[in-house]
């Protein structure tokens, strides 16, 4: 879908803007980003809240899991949708892992658009 490589150049660009940033957890980026099925998603932070995306534009995907800080320590992973709870995790490295063995079938690189562009070519395909 992506043969220019534009998808993955805008990805890792979110990736090392967020290993970089003080508004998210740093540890919990780091092992999300250490986690190959995770660094091939475009990923961003709302509410404190790490989400993954299947496409690189807003508006994004909402059908990958997300992590975001448990009152008190360690972490919750929910989603795709808000009202689903997938599960709790005691450190950064156990909520990556969840995520990543919820990811959806087919789940593979971002693509180079936003969630609209990728249906239209999930469908063509």
């Amino acid at each position: 879908m992506d043969v220019d490589g534009r998808a993955e150049d805008i990805t890792e660009a979110a990736w090392v803007k967020l290993l970089n940033a003080d508004y998210v957890d740093g540890g919990l980026v780091r092992a999300a980003y250490a986690e190959p099925r995770l660094r091939q998603l475009f990923p961003w932070v709302g509410m404190w809240e790490l989400h993954f995306s299947r496409c690189a534009e807003i508006p994004f995907t909402w059908d990958v899991p997300y992590i975001s800080p448990r009152k008190g320590g360690g972490f919750c992973v929910e989603g795709p949708s808000r009202s689903e709870s997938v599960g709790v995790a005691d450190n950064a490295e156990a909520a990556v892992a969840i995520v990543a063995d919820h990811l959806p079938p087919g789940c593979g690189p971002a693509f180079a658009g936003n969630r609209h562009e990728l249906a239209t070519q999930e469908a063509r395909d």
